[in-house]
């Protein structure tokens, strides 16, 4: 397993927010929803995600902005245009001032917007809970990026725009999907970037000492590892693997293992019928008071503040 597939291997969307927006400019949508991720796909005309910072990021037919929250943006075109609609958590609708517009903008099932016939198309799917993207993996990224159509190799733009509005039997299971898999797609081609700036363990995987010791500690968390019986896995000694892990991933492997244990175990307790000392087997620690104390030490909540707080 490796080190992306692990990442995205915990909860995933589970009836995701999904939205066809039709408008046209100039419009400007101040998103406060706090999800913990958002992703837009421009399906004709232009977009652009504007910062508090000033951050101005473009984005073209067929390209996909990623963009982490819970932060405050703006989505605008032309950028520089002052809001005109305000999106709330739970996806409330409302003017500035704080009028609704949820029943004024609806234009079909899962479609929204200003003009049935405008020129911009922007498909919209955001995760509510930090727990169904890891926290290791939204640490990782920026905080906008734009794959380009260029770089898609799938027609997965098309493909969810002819889904979403659609109301068929199972649908919401088809659109979570169809969204998990253009958050995977989009992250695989942005972390391949030379340039992109992807974190230490994910260009550590092609090494081949920090590889292969990834892959195990990945997959195999709970065995009692150490760094000898590490380096005697990968088939190296002790001294080579530990400077090679540290050079590349930036800290030594038995800290990687402690936060990797604690980001699963992050994910597992959002599963509905996970108990504390089921997880803690499931990732490595002896008891479940042995969990809920590295837990608290170091995400600074106990598992089960973590739990109500992820899903109220």
């Amino acid at each position: 397993m490796d080190a992306l597939t692990a990442l995205l291997d915990g909860p995933r969307a589970r009836g995701a927010f999904l939205l066809r927006s039709v408008l046209t400019p100039p419009w400007s949508l101040r998103i406060r929803d706090e999800a913990a991720l958002a992703i837009a796909a421009v399906v004709r005309g232009t977009a652009a995600y504007v910062g508090d910072d000033g951050e101005t990021v473009a984005a073209g037919p067929g390209d996909v902005m990623v963009i982490r929250g819970p932060q405050p943006y703006t989505v605008a075109e032309p950028p520089g245009t002052p809001p005109q609609i305000v999106i709330h958590p739970g996806q409330r609708c409302t003017t500035p001032d704080g009028e609704d517009l949820a029943e004024v903008m609806h234009l079909g099932v899962r479609t929204w917007g200003t003009d049935p016939d405008g020129p911009t198309l922007i498909l919209t799917g955001a995760y509510q809970l930090a727990g169904e993207v890891s926290r290791r993996l939204l640490t990782a990224l920026p905080r906008v990026l734009v794959v380009p159509r260029a770089e898609w190799d799938a027609p997965l733009v098309e493909l969810l725009a002819d889904e979403i509005a659609k109301d068929r039997p199972g649908q919401e299971a088809v659109l979570d999907r169809l969204l998990d898999l253009m958050l995977i797609t989009a992250l695989r081609t942005w972390l391949a970037r030379p340039a992109s700036g992807a974190p230490g363990w994910y260009r550590a995987q092609s090494d081949p000492v920090a590889g292969p010791a990834l892959r195990l500690l990945h997959h195999n968390p709970a065995l009692p590892w150490t760094v000898a019986g590490l380096a005697a896995k990968v088939g190296v000694s002790r001294a080579l693997l530990a400077r090679r892990f540290g050079e590349l991933v930036g800290e030594p492997p038995m800290a990687y293992l402690a936060g990797w244990r604690l980001a699963l175990a992050a994910d597992l307790l959002l599963e509905p019928d996970a108990t504390l000392a089921a997880v803690a087997r499931q990732v490595g620690y002896g008891s479940a008071f042995a969990l809920s104390a590295a837990f608290k030490r170091v995400r600074g909540v106990s598992p089960q503040a973590h739990r109500e707080q992820c899903t109220a």
